[in-house]
């Protein structure tokens, strides 16, 4: 007679966890899985500790500057040689005092002025950037799930603002705002209008990205499901399609920060961005071009040149990692 069997023996797996010979096996999150992939690419890595360490630069700067440990307007005319018109000493006057040498005109240094210029091109960037996205995604979504003439409507839109001459309106614009307008003033009033131009001509890039995924989103099963249940489109659109959007609305938003970091130094390098003596990147490229002193300190094109370019690297190798990690499709 076979022996009863004993339950007690047994135990539970927890779960989640699969017993397999080799041991348990514990699932993963989709975002756990997209960080184990973004972690095993080490150029996008080493581009998301550059931006890290910008963003931490430009933070640090604001407090350095008010309590003068930066000095981006101090002049040093004891730093530059009156005859050649020069720094004095070796790669632009670099030394212990100035590790990035000073500027051939006025002997400010470089280093303060590149870590004070940060601050205001990251934050025009990021500005920019947060009102284009807001833009594109709310009517993105609004015509790719509404349809019909809406969908008409925005699309024409956006193919009026894709075809709109934004650097010619950009520079007409900061020439006609005056030193005060809306309460604003100096330097805070042409952020602001950066931020708004550069902004608000921009969402039609992330909106077409966005009505295209919500077109593809809005036939899924879930969708169906959340109808038939008695879900209002509000709730469809907050709770079952923008969580959906959330990748390429991410992805999306890295590789838009560099440019717009472009657009603002083209701007400031026209004369139209910040005015000095407020240091920019584009600015200080634009100084050393107009001077002429790039022939003989041609360290003062190389630091912000450099700086532009690896801000703009380092987001773009870090987008280019957030799209391949957080691909679904992608081994």
């Amino acid at each position: 007679m076979a022996a009863p069997l004993d339950m007690s023996s047994t135990t539970a797996q927890p779960e989640g966890v699969v017993s397999g010979m080799g041991g348990a096996i514990e699932g993963r999150s989709l975002g756990r899985i997209a960080w184990l992939r973004l972690k095993r690419d080490r150029w996008s890595m080493a581009g998301g500790i550059v931006v890290v360490l910008l963003i931490l630069a430009g933070i640090a700067s604001v407090p350095l500057n008010a309590f003068g440990v930066l000095s981006p307007d101090t002049f040093h005319p004891d730093l530059i040689d009156a005859t050649y018109g020069r720094p004095v000493g070796a790669f632009g006057g670099i030394s212990w005092a100035h590790p990035l040498g000073v500027d051939p005109s006025n002997g400010r240094d470089l280093l303060s002025r590149i870590l004070v210029g940060s601050q205001f091109s990251l934050l025009i960037a990021a500005g920019s950037t947060l009102l284009s996205v807001v833009i594109g995604v709310v009517l993105g979504l609004i015509a790719g799930f509404t349809g019909g003439w809406v969908d008409s409507v925005i699309s024409w839109l956006m193919n009026v603002f894709l075809a709109f001459p934004l650097l010619l309106f950009a520079i007409a614009l900061s020439g006609v705002v005056q030193q005060s307008a809306f309460g604003l003033s100096g330097n805070t009033l042409h952020v602001a209008v950066l931020i708004f131009v550069i902004g608000f001509f921009n969402w039609p890039y992330i909106g077409r990205i966005v009505r295209g995924q919500t077109l593809s989103l809005r036939e899924r099963e879930f969708v169906d499901a959340a109808r038939s249940l008695g879900a209002r489109n509000g709730y469809i659109l907050r709770h079952e399609l923008l969580p959906n959007l959330l990748a390429p609305i991410l992805v999306y938003t890295t590789l838009l920060i560099p440019t717009n970091i472009l657009f603002e130094s083209a701007l400031s390098f026209l004369g139209v961005g910040l005015h000095p003596p407020t240091p920019s990147w584009g600015g200080m490229l634009s100084d050393a071009v107009n001077s002429g002193s790039y022939s003989a300190d041609p360290e003062y094109v190389l630091v912000p040149g450099i700086a532009i370019f690896l801000t703009v690297m380092a987001f773009n190798l870090l987008g280019d990692g957030l799209r391949d990690a957080l691909d679904p499709r992608a081994r």
